[in-house]
């Protein structure tokens, strides 16, 4: 029952106030059984309202594949938002407000949103930060998957956002809000909610995030809010949902690769910065906004945008029904393989987790390639699967099910 009010933001300052960081529970990696289960809830809703299920495999599994990218930094080092965090409090805190004050908890409530509305809008409005943004938006589906295909980067922007908070509030009451922030963000992308009346003044709901990731026209650069839209409302970003939205980037990209959909931005940034006349010209492509050019205001030309006629396709390659089965197969075992390494980490050589985690990016970026159909997925996908046999045969894997081992070989 407590962690799934933690993922609502509703676990009250007496059952989620803790004296030392050490003691603050990890809530997002113990939502992951609520994750699955209302990824399911959403497609049996979406089967029953519309006849048709609320995404599709290729997209699903690009968006696991670019969660599960974006955690595993975490496997080696402790999270960079904290240990900053923790740095600023320990050498210049100004004075301690008591971690055991439903007051302190409120007040950390709207800071570290606050601070999530501020770092949202300047990774919109900023093109190297928007090149690591870009791929919470690549998506052309809006469900609960959507909202697992995050960046590998940026968290190591982000964390500047949050430091003004450390010189005053203790680092145990930043952590809990920190984590709560995240996972409100989770149940909000879907299209199987509508409208929650008086709650869409004050709260971000799936209705307000919808247009976040449209690629109307109307939609862009508005709805930044992580759980209250108040600061939208204040700071003259908000726009209420109106016609139909379409999802994605205004320049789609097309691919499933988790590896290209997180480095490609930033190659055709390199490749601008190089092929634009101007020291003063340069330094624009990286600070200004992703639409601007020499000429253009800051954020570019709205009139540039394209414009959405309703027709739009999303890129949906045709492969045999075989192959979605195997990718989903195939899939699944490094899920079950991830979530092993999180669990044993800690008894594991450092060797050993760096070769698990290779093999990971090595998997997910071969299931991106097949479900495009590329020439070369058949070839990578056979090298991965015996580098799978040979490593698993020496016991640098594991399965979290030892009755898996034989299935595994097969």
């Amino acid at each position: 029952g407590q962690q799934l009010r933690a993922l609502f933001y509703a676990l009250p300052p007496g059952e989620s106030s803790f004296r030392t960081v050490e003691e603050v529970p990890d809530y997002v990696e113990k939502s992951i059984p609520f994750f699955i289960t209302f990824i399911g809830l959403e497609f049996a809703v979406g089967w029953i309202q519309k006849r048709k299920l609320p995404g599709r495999i290729n997209d699903g599994i690009s968006s696991l594949s670019l969660g599960i990218l974006s955690r595993l930094p975490d496997v080696l080092f402790r999270s960079v938002d904290l240990i900053s965090y923790i740095y600023i409090w320990n050498n210049y805190r100004l004075f301690e407000l008591p971690w055991d004050s439903a007051w302190t908890w409120y007040l950390t409530l709207l800071g570290v949103d606050f601070a999530y509305y501020c770092f949202h809008r300047i990774s919109h409005e900023v093109n190297i930060l928007w090149a690591a943004h870009q791929v919470h938006h690549s998506s052309e589906d809006y469900n609960l998957f959507t909202a697992l295909r995050q960046s590998i980067l940026q968290k190591y922007t982000s964390w500047m956002f949050n430091l003004p908070m450390a010189l005053f509030i203790p680092p145990s009451v930043f952590a809990v809000h920190l984590q709560f922030n995240l996972l409100y963000q989770f149940w909000i992308h879907t299209e199987v909610i509508t409208k929650l009346g008086p709650l869409e003044w004050i709260l971000n709901t799936p209705s307000h995030h919808r247009v976040h990731h449209g690629r109307n026209p109307y939609c862009i650069d508005k709805n930044y809010g992580g759980t209250l839209i108040i600061w939208d409302r204040i700071f003259g970003t908000f726009e209420a949902e109106d016609e139909k939205v379409v999802y994605g980037l205004t320049h789609p990209v097309n691919s499933f690769d988790p590896i290209m959909l997180q480095l490609r931005p930033l190659a055709h940034i390199w490749n601008t910065f190089w092929a634009t006349p101007g020291l003063c010209n340069k330094l624009s492509v990286i600070f200004k906004g992703p639409g601007w050019g020499p000429g253009k205001p800051r954020l570019g030309l709205p009139e540039e945008i394209p414009e959405i006629t309703g027709k739009e396709v999303p890129f949906n390659p045709r492969v045999p029904a075989y192959l979605n089965c195997y990718a989903v197969v195939h899939f699944a075992v490094i899920v079950d393989l991830y979530t092993e390494l999180l669990a044993s980490v800690t008894m594991l050589s450092h060797g050993t987790v760096l070769l698990r985690i290779v093999f990971i990016i090595l998997s997910l970026a071969s299931f991106g390639l097949l479900m495009e159909n590329k020439s070369k997925a058949g070839i990578l996908e056979i090298i991965r699967c015996l580098v799978f046999i040979g490593v698993y045969k020496l016991g640098y894997f594991r399965s979290q099910f030892s009755f898996l081992g034989y299935a595994y070989e097969v």
